[in-house]
């Protein structure tokens, strides 16, 4: 694969030559440098211009196998040549200053390989959802970070949203009550789907959109599942011969709390609903990159939020590093999500055997 990629780290961001700690209002206008690894829609329409309006950190270098994209980024985002890289000379990055954080956003069975080279470059790591495509991959990245002394957090945007942490906070204030069940539902109908259909670059359904579903029925709950049964189907099966194009999934949490999920490439999906013994509430849309919002039974309604999310997601985890902080999801919680994932797929394989956790 000639995609190759690479990266380095070491940490420099105080400025030093004092022995005392700067206060919290200089160390919050202190930027952190941003390095895009990948260069493909979610790095060019999302992250790269959600940079210009964060607060914490900014685009300064971007690592890319697309020489032809060089001069259209620079021009539009104006970091200078040395901060330029490609997959054979990513590892010079340990000693480009400029460079805080290395935001992986690759196809999905290449992020365990990268993020483990950018703590062991010594960079802070930001890895998109899903982290890796196994939970052996998982714990080599943060025994990486860990190594390094370097941060890692994983893009799951949704857990930096407001109305996001609303639910969150709701499975432990229990408004309506104890929660009884809940669906969670994510996708899209595509076709155009590149890599996504490539098994070996981590391809599929629940692996793209089926952590949104997977990672929502736990913050909601604000529990741990204990078993899962889980089946596979598709209308395409032309196009999907490797991967799986709809994923139903079923949770079982203590208490008896059922959550029924589903994502697809093949229906348009975006619901999280939540039933309780006393009432109701829930997001639609509660995944889209703007516009969530959502309902309570007791009248209450949660507007969208304005704020671009995934600037609101940088500067949360840029403050963690200048603040030396924990990251709001760090490496533990892509992991759990994977352990799950597998066995949502080693059930599917088994005719939608019920599997503990």
């Amino acid at each position: 694969m000639d995609n190759r990629r690479t990266f380095i780290k070491k940490s420099g961001l105080f400025l030093a030559a004092t022995t005392l700690p700067l206060p919290n209002f200089l160390l919050e206008k202190k930027k952190l440098g941003v390095a895009l690894v990948g260069l493909g829609y979610y790095s060019t329409q999302l992250l790269a211009p959600a940079l210009q309006e964060t607060e914490f950190c900014e685009l300064r270098g971007i690592v890319t196998g697309s020489p032809e994209k060089i001069p259209e980024w620079q021009k539009k985002y104006g970091f200078k040549d040395a901060n330029v890289y490609n997959y054979e000379n990513m590892h010079q990055i340990a000693d480009n200053e400029d460079i805080d954080v290395v935001y992986i956003v690759l196809p999905n069975a290449l992020h365990a390989e990268y993020a483990i080279k950018a703590a062991n470059a010594g960079k802070h790591v930001w890895c998109e959802k899903p982290m890796a495509t196994t939970a052996k991959e998982c714990r080599e990245i943060i025994s990486a970070c860990e190594k390094n002394k370097v941060k890692l957090s994983i893009g799951y945007r949704m857990q930096h949203e407001k109305n996001t942490q609303t639910i969150m906070k709701w499975a432990e204030t229990k408004p309506c009550g104890k929660i009884r069940e809940l669906e969670a539902a994510a996708g899209f109908n595509g076709s155009d789907l590149g890599w996504r259909l490539d098994k070996e670059l981590g391809g599929g359904a629940m692996y793209d959109m089926g952590v949104y579903s997977l990672n929502a029925a736990r913050y909601s709950t604000g529990m741990e599942p204990i078993a899962v049964t889980a089946t596979h189907s598709t209308r395409r099966p032309e196009l999907f011969e490797e991967v799986d194009e709809t994923t139903n999934f079923t949770l079982e949490f203590p208490d008896g709390i059922i959550a029924n999920c589903s994502t697809s490439f093949g229906q348009n999906l975006n619901n999280l609903e939540i039933n309780c013994e006393n009432g109701w509430y829930y997001l639609r849309p509660f995944q889209s990159y703007s516009g969530v919002k959502g309902k309570a039974s007791d009248g209450t309604v949660l507007e969208p939020f304005g704020k671009n999310q995934q600037a609101v997601q940088m500067d949360d985890d840029a403050l963690a590093i200048i603040k030396d902080k924990p990251v709001l999801v760090p490496g533990e919680e892509g992991l759990r999500d994977i352990v799950i994932l597998e066995k949502i797929y080693e059930s599917a394989a088994n005719a939608g055997k019920r599997l503990t956790l």
